[in-house]
């Protein structure tokens, strides 16, 4: 079964049995929440819509992206990532991983960001057990 990994440079962390998830986080400097909405498959991390409450300091909205309900909706086309490089560092608070119309912290799975770790990458991975936790 593919899932989702985290971890650095091929080392796993964590496993999640998770098709699809969202990565949310609040910009540090504007206070506005980012969302990105992925798909799990063999060949990376699919990107498929993405949503921001508002523009600022190098935050400008995509052409092409409409509001709906107080957010900016858009789409852009990539090619699937493998691996997602994300930065993760104490000063940046910490990113939240929705799924099953749920969303936590990082944290709950890999502890809070420390500076003497300040990358995280994500990346669709053959699950090592059936049975890998998700909760």
């Amino acid at each position: 079964m593919i899932g989702l990994c985290l971890g650095l440079a091929g080392a796993v962390w964590v496993e999640l049995p998770t098709p699809a998830f969202t990565l949310a986080w609040t910009h540090t400097i504007e206070k506005i929440r980012w969302e990105e909405d992925y798909r799990v498959t063999a060949e990376g991390l699919v990107l498929g819509e993405a949503r921001v409450k508002g523009s600022g300091a190098g935050m400008e909205i995509p052409d092409g992206a409409e509001l709906r309900n107080g957010s900016w909706h858009y789409q852009r086309q990539l090619p699937p990532l493998q691996p997602l490089r994300v930065g993760r560092t104490p000063e940046a608070g910490d990113y939240q991983l929705c799924f099953n119309q749920r969303c936590r912290p990082m944290s709950d799975w890999l502890g809070p960001p420390q500076a003497s770790q300040p990358a995280l990458e994500l990346w669709s991975c053959e699950l090592s057990s059936p049975a890998a936790d998700a909760g």
